[in-house]
């Protein structure tokens, strides 16, 4: 990476850089192992990742919607709406390969819309309006081919992943170890973890407030996107919503009357994650059948 700058706005940050990003060609010259796994990266292309976050307390915002615009000189050398993605290095964010007219100062245009998801407490009526920031940034080919990396022969296509990176400010988007209230458990599904807890508190309204968070084995980095409906006692399904609260982070909740710690609740995963993956990610978080929070 050439260089980073941070965008401070009245409601968010929004951090945005160029790094080099492994392609997938000759990944599969062997079978690609399903679940998350330790990758394998070549052909190094320009990728631009872009992190929205609260300014005050550091967490990762998804849900928000971006689109680039890179100009030089005065000129538009590319424009696209970004996706979500989740990568082992770089935790979620949104991003995409980037053709550039080689070495040289560029204008970078970050367009983040508002929020579209629930928000609790000091979160609410936050984050709802979008914003636009331009930054300048130098990219050198040479630079970004003297970048330092660490061959893992030894340990690629095996379960596991590889650390998250350390990138200054910007943060990474882990999900939290533990939540508030009183705990429903744990459940595993398609290699994410989910926490379960049941939050009594005014901000949601007067029925206990179902709580559930979801991260990535390894690592427990937020996970994003994802369609989940819960079953308490064997009731029928109640849709989850996605939400955002100081306190539990990003998560997925729904307030459901006379819940309680010993009540059963079984999860569902209506829709799985829909954010595009690095490698180490792409065959996990498809085939996730229902489960059942137990006690940790």
């Amino acid at each position: 990476m050439k260089r980073r700058d941070v965008l401070a706005g009245s409601a968010a940050a929004v951090s945005a850089g160029l790094a080099g990003c492994g392609g997938v060609s000759g990944l599969f010259a062997r079978p690609t192992p399903e679940g998350v796994y330790v990758p394998v990266e070549d052909d190094d292309t320009v990728h631009l990742m872009a992190v929205p976050w609260d300014a005050e307390t550091g967490l990762v915002l998804p849900n928000t919607g971006l689109t680039v615009e890179i100009s030089r000189n005065g000129g538009l050398v590319s424009q696209e709406v970004i996706y979500p993605m989740l990568s082992q290095r770089m935790g979620f964010h949104y991003g995409a390969n980037f053709p550039l007219d080689g070495d040289g100062v560029y204008d970078l245009t970050v367009s983040v819309g508002g929020l579209s998801i629930p928000r609790y407490g000091a979160f609410e009526g936050r984050f709802g309006a979008g914003g636009e920031a331009t930054i300048a940034f130098e990219f050198s080919s040479k630079s970004l081919s003297e970048l330092p990396y660490r061959q893992i022969d030894d340990r690629r296509f095996q379960a596991g992943a590889v650390d998250p990176m350390s990138m200054d400010a910007l943060p990474t988007g882990y999900a939290p170890e533990s939540l508030p209230g009183a705990t429903l458990g744990r459940g595993t599904s398609g290699d994410a973890v989910f926490l379960g807890s049941v939050v009594t508190a005014d901000r949601f309204g007067p029925d206990p407030y179902l709580a559930l968070s979801a991260h990535t084995p390894y690592n427990g980095l937020v996970i994003p996107g994802m369609g989940l409906s819960a079953s308490v006692d064997g009731a029928d399904p109640v849709g989850l919503d996605a939400a955002i609260d100081p306190a539990l982070g990003f998560h997925y909740g729904r307030s459901i009357p006379e819940l309680a710690p010993e009540r059963t609740v079984e999860l569902t995963v209506d829709v799985p994650p829909q954010v595009a993956r690095h490698v180490g990610y792409e065959t996990a978080f498809l085939e996730m059948p229902p489960f059942t929070l137990t006690p940790a």
